[in-house]
């Protein structure tokens, strides 16, 4: 077993969840060999073609990372993985939420950007393909962005990714609408935290009305600006939004998380070409950390 492969133990809880063998056609190759193999890709960012041969042909592992992809089987393993640390009690549904940059390798560049309908679905996936591929250009050049919604122990329940220079909170409600776990015993699914906290880049007279229709508490601090204008007209300004400076502390969770996301140079630093399946790299690297 090379560095970085899954232990037997994790191989056995990744099984529980991953789809069965199909019955019929030739044997495939040993799964656990090609997972391990598409997950050194992911975490040293290298070519397939450099993937080592003792994870067998690099076409097959190239081949299932996309079909799982197509087919949103990394989707549901970590929503699977979810669930399961959900009915454990290991989720903590006080919930950081944030972004963070990822720069964009020349290699990730290229793709087709004209005739591709955002509203359709590509033609590589069942997963609509945004017409910019999740790309854009900010001071540090092409970027993606990740924005991350964290409990408190270190759990990503949602993860949307876009172009580098969208805001943080016109995504909010996104992030916020992909918390989504299912409960074991059957009923609606959880969606909605104990608590949010986030940074100012998210305070928003839209943001504390979403969150305050939903009866979700949450600790966001206000904007020097928009204290300002508040102070400024008086009594019409309103009250000051409530803030809990200790309780604020604990949304370094989320910053942490990124840290350990990004350990995954292949996460750290984008090489897909299409949106679709940068997400399903940040998507296995979930669930390799789940495990």
């Amino acid at each position: 077993m090379a560095r970085g492969d899954l232990t037997d133990e994790q191989w056995a809880r990744f099984e529980a969840v991953s789809p069965p063998l199909p019955r019929m056609g030739r044997k495939p190759r040993d799964r656990r060999q090609v997972f391990d193999g598409i997950w050194w890709r992911a975490r040293t960012g290298s070519p397939w073609r450099d993937i080592p041969e003792r994870y067998g042909p690099w076409e097959t592992a190239c081949t299932l990372f996309r079909r799982w992809r197509i087919d949103g089987t990394w989707a549901r393993v970590l929503k699977q993985l979810q669930v399961k640390a959900d009915a454990a009690g290991h989720i903590e549904w006080e919930v950081s939420v944030d972004s963070t940059i990822c720069r964009v390798h020349q290699h990730a560049a290229g793709a087709r950007k004209k005739g591709i309908d955002p509203g359709r679905s590509h033609p590589d996936g069942l997963a609509a393909e945004p017409a910019d591929h999740a790309i854009g250009r900010s001071r540090g050049g092409l970027t993606t962005k990740i924005h991350l919604a964290v409990d408190v122990s270190f759990h990503v329940l949602a993860a949307v990714v876009t172009a580098g220079q969208r805001g943080d909170a016109p995504m909010f409600t996104e992030v916020m609408d992909r918390i989504r776990i299912p409960r074991t015993g059957g009923g609606h699914p959880r969606t909605r935290p104990t608590r949010v906290l986030a940074d100012r880049a998210y305070s928003s007279r839209k943001i504390r009305e979403y969150l305050r229709r939903r009866q979700i508490p949450h600790t966001i601090p206000e904007k020097r600006d928009q204290a300002g204008h508040r102070i400024r007209r008086g009594s019409a300004g309103g009250r000051p939004p409530g803030f809990d400076r200790e309780m604020y502390k604990r949304r370094h969770k989320v910053e942490c998380r990124i840290g350990l996301l990004k350990q995954a140079r292949g996460v750290a630093t984008r090489y897909d070409k299409l949106a679709v399946r940068y997400e399903a790299t940040v998507q296995l690297t979930l669930i390799r950390q789940t495990l």
